[in-house]
């Protein structure tokens, strides 16, 4: 948490603007993802026979009725969070096992769909952005141009004056910070804030994705392995969820688990996002 809160105070004072923009942008995209994923639960629960999401109006897309005040906050805090679970009663599954199998793996499936949609666009803007002279910079001093499209960098790009010339600072791996101006090596430089959203949108989606997949309560990997491995025998009360909400709150802000997460989730969206250069020619 310390290292984030340290990055967003260090970009605050670098470039006020520029932070006030990344904020808006962070915020809408957790929202929209957050929403999507819920929703999705809700309406395969319907599909399946419950309708007690729709009822309680939890097929809305009002930020209100989904979202859970310290599971955004350790979104923002950590880049790990949950939203308000959707009230779901298996017994009105037509097929109780399958049922909630299915509805756990909706808000994944939606977040990885629009993770693996926006790398794509993400790669396909990249060849309307920059020059091939870009490209080759890249290839040259970092030996690849993922540092372009990948969040986990760290990449602050701003706009300075209306000739649309771009600032960029980079943390890179080894610690080292590279400022430079980009804006000559740029076709169409306000594409680069469509591709910002997009490669946020990727990074919060996948890590949404991944951690909902940990099999630990209430998550939907506990969803998952109980119902392909336990064969739904494991029954958990709402007391003990809440007993096991509380772990995995201290287990993120221990540290360890973001480790864990960041690692998985990083190189998840690099083995991605090489396959989609790959496959537009930029590799």
């Amino acid at each position: 948490m310390s290292d984030r809160l340290s990055t967003y105070l260090t970009q605050l004072q670098a470039d006020p603007v520029s932070f006030l923009i990344t904020m808006a942008y962070t915020w809408g995209v957790i929202l929209f993802s957050l929403i999507l994923h819920e929703c999705a639960h809700g309406y395969v629960a319907l599909r399946c026979g419950d309708p007690t999401a729709k009822l309680m109006g939890r097929l809305s897309l009002n930020p209100a009725r989904h979202l859970h005040p310290l599971g955004t906050l350790c979104m923002f805090l950590f880049g790990f969070g949950w939203a308000k679970p959707v009230p779901v009663n298996p017994r009105n599954f037509r097929n109780e096992r399958r049922g909630d199998l299915l509805v756990s793996l909706a808000g994944v499936t939606v977040n990885l769909s629009i993770f693996v949609v926006t790398v794509l666009i993400s790669c396909i803007v990249n060849r309307f952005l920059w020059t091939q002279e870009m490209a080759d910079i890249m290839r040259e001093e970092f030996g690849e141009i993922d540092i372009l499209l990948n969040p986990f960098y760290g990449w602050v790009l701003s706009f300075h004056g209306v000739e649309g010339t771009v600032a960029a600072s980079s943390i890179i791996n080894d610690g080292h910070a590279m400022i430079a101006t980009f804006g000559e090596y740029m076709r169409c430089p306000w594409l680069i804030w469509v591709q910002r959203l997009l490669l946020l949108l990727a990074e919060v989606n996948l890590t949404l994705a991944v951690f909902n997949l940990l099999p630990i309560p209430p998550l939907d990997g506990f969803h998952v392995l109980n119902d392909i491995v336990l064969k739904g025998k494991l029954h958990l009360s709402g007391t003990m969820f809440r007993v096991t909400q509380v772990v995995l709150i201290v287990l993120l802000l221990s540290g360890v688990l973001n480790q864990v997460l960041s690692f998985a989730v990083s190189n998840l969206y690099k083995a991605v996002l090489q396959a989609f250069l790959l496959l537009t020619g930029q590799m």
